[in-house]
């Protein structure tokens, strides 16, 4: 499926943060997004039980495996993923209609995700979250208390595969502290907001503003 684009200078940018599940990376996001209200979040569409506590169209979009399977042969999804025998997939259509109205936009998605996305948007700005250790990841998660040993090996093992991928990121954060982690996050969301070519246009109201003094 193609997707229109505008000059990179009236569009709005696209940051991706993946990162180990347990490492804090939906807190960090969940706060850049309350202090920084024009970032819009990317809302996935997933086949997978709706949980307490969620409300669709917020947390996910929730849709049957038969609306997800005729999604993506319309070719809607920049990616999909299958985790734990359910579907994620994020809507190119979604990411187009933010873009060309010069929203920026927050991702939060794994590794596997995030390549499929930087293929279809290189331009896009992808921060890696690191936990201090493996050691404290499995703290993490037993303190979850929602996995067996079974499982929490599974995680552990996708951890590290993950961590592997960190290489091709633009930005690593090791979260030892959500306070200082969110500082980092936050500060990377501000520089890249302030690239000179995301503000020709104030530049040139700027210039305008003098000529007219």
């Amino acid at each position: 499926m193609g997707f229109n684009r505008l000059s990179e200078n009236t569009r709005g940018f696209l940051m991706v943060v993946s990162a180990p599940s347990g490492t804090g990376k939906t807190t960090l996001c969940k706060r850049l997004l309350k202090v920084n209200p024009e970032l819009r979040f990317s809302i996935s569409y997933t086949t997978r039980p709706q949980r307490a506590r969620e409300v669709d169209g917020r947390d996910y979009h929730f849709i049957s495996e038969a609306i997800f399977g005729e999604k993506r042969r319309q070719g809607e999804f920049v990616e999909t993923e299958e985790i734990f025998n359910n579907l994620y997939g994020t809507s190119g259509r979604d990411i187009e209609s933010c873009l060309a109205a010069g929203q920026n936009m927050l991702f939060d998605v794994d590794t596997r995700g995030a390549k499929s996305i930087k293929k279809v948007y290189p331009e896009g700005v992808f921060v890696f979250i690191l936990p201090p250790s493996l050691d404290v990841l499995k703290e993490r998660l037993t303190r979850r208390g929602s996995e067996d040993e079974a499982t929490m090996s599974i995680r552990l093992k996708r951890a590290c595969d993950e961590i592997h991928e960190n290489d091709w990121y633009d930005y690593v954060i090791i979260n030892d502290m959500i306070s200082s982690s969110f500082k980092a996050l936050e500060s990377i969301y501000i520089a890249e907001k302030s690239r000179r070519f995301r503000q020709l246009e104030m530049i040139k109201r700027v210039l305008q503003l003098k000529g007219g003094m």
